[in-house]
């Protein structure tokens, strides 16, 4: 075997690692993704359980404040590790390109709702701040429930490309 022929298959081993090690990141993201949704979906129930009550303020803004953190990082988790590449053009695979086109919108106008309800309660700190609180809820909830059906769609696609070999190699 020549030294040309010794060199291709190098490269060739080489892009196949690099493919391997991008989808196992890959599908640790998504895995670490529908965890912190699901903790989203548990807490946002513990705070909407505490609507019913006569919950002293402080119980319902510590509940509150452990919701907005887990909303956030849900959030960014999505849009930088997985939303990102696709926002910049670097998603190379045709069909979660259409999917991502189609769900996209969808995704992006939850993520909005969920920065503006962060910075509205971000500060609460007295009963007065939690007056809409049980109704801004109630709309997270809604938006929860579109951005999953659409984040499924992709995630699915994204995970299917993931169990076959890339056409791109």
């Amino acid at each position: 075997m020549s030294d040309s022929q010794i060199e291709k298959i190098a490269q060739i081993a080489e892009r196949i690692s690099a493919e391997e090690n991008r989808r196992t990141r890959q599908t640790h993201t998504i895995g670490s993704l529908l965890q912190e949704r699901q903790q989203v979906l548990v807490s946002m129930c513990e705070l909407a359980e505490l609507e019913s009550g006569d919950i002293p303020p402080d119980t319902v803004m510590h509940n509150l404040r452990n919701f907005n953190q887990q909303l956030v990082d849900y959030t960014a988790l999505g849009h930088f590790e997985i939303y990102e590449r696709i926002i910049d053009g670097k998603e190379r695979r045709g069909n979660v390109k259409l999917v991502a086109n189609r769900v996209y919108p969808v995704i992006s106008g939850t993520t909005q709702l969920f920065v503006d309800f962060n910075d509205k309660y971000e500060g609460a700190d007295d009963p007065d701040s939690l007056t809409d609180l049980y109704n801004d809820l109630s709309s997270i909830g809604e938006a929860m429930a579109e951005r999953i059906e659409s984040e499924d769609m992709l995630l699915r696609e994204i995970s299917d490309n993931l169990e076959s070999p890339s056409k791109t190699l």
